[in-house]
């Protein structure tokens, strides 16, 4: 097993909801060590669903994976004072703080760097004037609900995905990367500040609607489950199943013809309509039709007569699958999968968990560790990055600062 690729990286991270533990996250999966402070019981989402039976939150131990964990009163000043230690702690590869929690008072930046001039923080807001916004209330603002559902709806449908929070999680990995990389060069730390919102409006307008909506003012109509501007859409095939087929290349276009038998139907519906369906933009104007043809063949097929013509001729398709389905019948979820491992929780019990997506040629997949019990590494910490004696951290225990399971 080689080196982790972030091995001796030092984040520590206060946070709560996604995007924060998510950026975390995944810079632990790559190796850093990553240190979550929280109060003593647990924050705001300890317990958020989906709750095992016994209530322990299957949501925070998905998001907290390869971490350390202490807990901490955050009301008291000694409290604190052990948090803005651990942020300043010494290292060449530490000083570096990821939150969404308000910067401001002794959680500012300017009041976390006087105790280390080089720090890197990244804080995640709602919106840009720090006010509140959570996935749900940008996503309401950015149009996505307004094409999104049924063609025939006239009411805005949000989707369940936390993209934005997703995306936003991603997006502050990439800005604390990119600050160390800044800090290796010059010794300068910084502040990074990103909003949800922005990061909202700026995959929107990276993917073209926002120019849509100002030059051409339109509003993106409602497709269902086509595809935008390409042929694709769902099918049921016999056996009461669901398949999504695209067809966006013209190989993609030229397999499905062969693999539904419908080259010759097809081509005289072309003939017919006095269209050429190797245009893309064509193939979506034409899609009524051309899908009335596509969907004679897979209705009339089971799933695995489907699949098996679809892969044998190199189709782009998916089969609609529950979680449930994802879980016990896709070999991408499950450990045939090198992200995919299996790892035993105290609390939880025995679960796969996704790695990082990442693979590196040089660098082997990092172990999986599960999410820590809320402050499973309270002393350790203390004692390995503060030089606390076992006579203080008891006296820290005594006096409810600090707290361990």
């Amino acid at each position: 097993m080689t080196t982790p690729i972030l091995a001796g990286m030092r984040i520590v991270e206060g946070s709560a909801f996604v995007a924060a533990p998510s950026a975390s996250m995944s810079l632990a999966l790559l190796g850093a060590d990553v240190i979550r402070f929280d109060q003593i019981g647990g924050g705001i989402d300890y317990h958020r669903w989906p709750l095992t039976e016994a209530g322990d939150s299957l949501y925070w131990a998905g998001l907290n994976k390869s971490k350390r964990s202490i807990a901490v009163d955050l009301r008291s000043e000694r409290g604190r004072e052990i948090v803005t230690a651990l942020v300043a702690a010494p290292g060449p590869d530490a000083g570096m703080f990821v939150s969404n929690f308000p910067s401001k008072g002794w959680l500012s930046y300017e009041a976390l760097k006087q105790n280390r001039e080089d720090l890197i923080m990244v804080t995640i807001t709602g919106n840009p004037d720090g006010s509140s916004a959570v996935d749900y209330t940008v996503n309401s603002a950015v149009g996505y609900p307004h094409a999104t559902g049924p063609a025939d709806s006239s009411v805005p449908t949000n989707h369940v995905l936390p993209a934005w929070d997703v995306i936003c999680g991603q997006t502050a990995a990439l800005g604390l990367l990119a600050a160390e990389r800044h800090r290796s060069r010059t010794g300068e730390g910084q502040h990074v500040t990103l909003a949800l919102s922005d990061t909202a409006i700026s995959t929107v307008s990276n993917l073209g609607h926002v120019a849509e909506a100002q030059l051409n003012r339109e509003q993106r109509a409602r497709l269902g489950n086509d595809l935008y501007g390409a042929l694709g859409r769902d099918f049921p095939t016999n056996d009461g199943e669901r398949v999504m087929l695209v067809a966006i290349s013209d190989k993609q276009w030229t397999g499905l013809l062969k693999a539904t038998q419908c080259s010759d139907s097809i081509a005289k519906l072309e003939q017919q309509l006095g269209a050429d369906f190797f245009d893309e933009g064509q193939r979506f104007e034409h899609r009524d039709a051309i899908c009335e043809e596509l969907s004679r063949w897979v209705a009339s097929h089971s799933l695995a007569e489907v699949a098996r013509s679809f892969d044998d001729h190199r189709v782009c398709w998916g089969r609609y699958q529950s979680f449930i389905d994802l879980v016990d019948d896709d070999p991408r979820c499950s450990e045939q999968n090198p992200m995919m491992q299996t790892i035993t929780h105290e609390r939880i019990g025995e679960h796969l968990a996704a790695g990082s997506p990442l693979a590196f040629s040089k660098v082997d997949r990092r172990a999986l560790s599960t999410a820590p019990v809320l402050g499973q590494h309270t002393e350790e910490v203390l004692v390995e990055l503060l030089g606390l004696s076992t006579g203080e951290i008891a006296t820290l225990h005594d006096s409810g600062v600090v707290a361990s399971p």
